[in-house]
């Protein structure tokens, strides 16, 4: 190999991680996939990153560069080993098979039946390998009158129900200016993935993860179908408020800056509207629920956003904290880097990388006390595990330059 290999930065822990040993294929892109075994990778997994040998993963050229490398995949590629395999090849397909053989999972986001179209479908696959877990993340999943469309994050978003109830009464519905459809798949297919080899280990076999990205969204929105089937509700878009409770909002301060406001517990309440000096609205009979509250919001948005407009932003949050109410400021990324409970935290860590220096990123999503998780490494360049991984699966260097001439790998 002609470049360096993964370094694993000073703050590494030096036991072994909860899935160590345990052997992720990713062949996904953009996102819900690869975002998925990136996590499982957090964790000790090994992971290995098959991309095209001309085509690398898009999200290397996804959103902003420095010096010609792409910064996304840096944190969407971490603690994965990266290898090149065209899998519509013979060689390819051939090789990805002796892969599986000693694979636990593989994460795929194809449409329905490309996979089968190369010889690869679970068939094949479970052949080689019956303990294997297969996850297959698509828009519409494997099945149904949708399941062959392309498939985004964004049109989760959109047909969830997430887009219909955000943003103000009187505009359009919005779409959130970040992957979130992706990003709550892909938690519920890292999910899935565990649940499964739990499944696996009181079976002994393994079992394929049909993973729909509208269908986390649909279920984290809250109980929406529910409400409808029993009482018809449909619930409108009301900007930052509530329908459950209020004041629920974000509030200006004196200086420029914003604040969001709760008040799910009704104690709470009763001590924001004490600290702004309206404390005659605490008496009123519908002040005494939630939902009597939210059918007061403008009386109540009113109260609280004219005290907050009177301080400054360090003064409400000095306030609202002596008063044991729940207060935080409205952060973008600059705050966020500086806040010191993130810091504490170490919720964005700083990663030694060989092509760009020192980077920071999020951090594992959790901390264990005894088996945490690590960023051993960010985001490799394309192939650049390629002869390692193919020497590990036994591979002498004569089949190794004879795949390559071939252009599998």
């Amino acid at each position: 190999m002609t470049d360096s290999a993964p370094t694993s930065p000073a703050s590494a822990p030096t036991s072994p991680a909860p899935l160590h040993g345990l052997r992720v294929l990713d062949l996904a892109t953009l996102f819900a996939g690869p975002l998925a075994a990136m996590m499982l990778g957090d964790f000790g997994a090994d992971v290995v990153k098959v991309e095209h040998p001309r085509k690398p993963d898009p999200s290397r050229g996804h959103g902003p560069a420095k010096d010609g490398v792409g910064l996304w995949w840096k944190m969407l590629g971490r603690n994965k080993r990266t290898i090149t395999l065209d899998l519509s090849a013979p060689g390819g397909r051939d090789t990805l098979l002796r892969l599986v053989a000693d694979a636990d999972v593989v994460v795929e986001n194809f449409r329905p039946g490309t996979l089968e179209r190369w010889g690869l479908g679970w068939e094949e696959l479970s052949t080689v390998n019956p303990g294997l877990v297969l996850a297959r993340v698509t828009g519409f999943g494997q099945f149904g009158p949708y399941s062959h469309r392309p498939g985004f994050g964004t049109l989760a978003e959109a047909m969830s129900g997430f887009a219909a109830i955000t943003g103000e009464p009187d505009g359009p519905p919005t779409l959130p200016p970040f992957g979130l459809a992706d990003s709550v798949a892909a938690l519920a297919t890292a999910y899935a993935v565990m649940t499964a080899l739990t499944a696996r280990t009181a079976t002994g076999r393994g079992q394929v993860v049909d993973m729909a990205i509208i269908e986390p969204m649909l279920a984290v929105i809250g109980p929406h179908a529910l409400w409808y089937d029993q009482l018809g509700h449909v619930q409108p878009r009301t900007g930052n408020r509530s329908q459950n409770n209020a004041p629920r909002n974000t509030y200006r301060t004196s200086d420029g800056s914003w604040v969001a406001v709760s008040t799910s517990a009704q104690s709470i309440a009763e001590r924001v509207l004490r600290l702004v000096g309206r404390p005659e609205l605490i008496d009123e009979p519908w002040f005494a629920d939630g939902t009597g509250r939210a059918a007061h919001a403008d009386v109540l948005d009113e109260a609280v956003g004219s005290w907050v407009a009177r301080h400054t932003r360090e003064e409400a949050l000095a306030a609202f904290e002596k008063a044991e109410a729940a207060i935080a400021p409205v952060y973008d990324v600059r705050d966020v880097v500086a806040d010191p409970q993130y810091r504490a935290l170490d919720t964005v860590t700083e990663v030694p990388d060989p092509e760009l220096g020192p980077i920071r990123m999020q951090n594992v999503l959790f901390r264990l006390s005894e088996t945490p998780g690590a960023i051993r490494w960010a985001g490799r360049p394309h192939g650049a595990d390629t002869a390692d991984v193919l020497a590990e699966l036994g591979l002498s260097p004569g089949e190794i330059t004879a795949l390559r001439s071939e252009g599998a790998v």
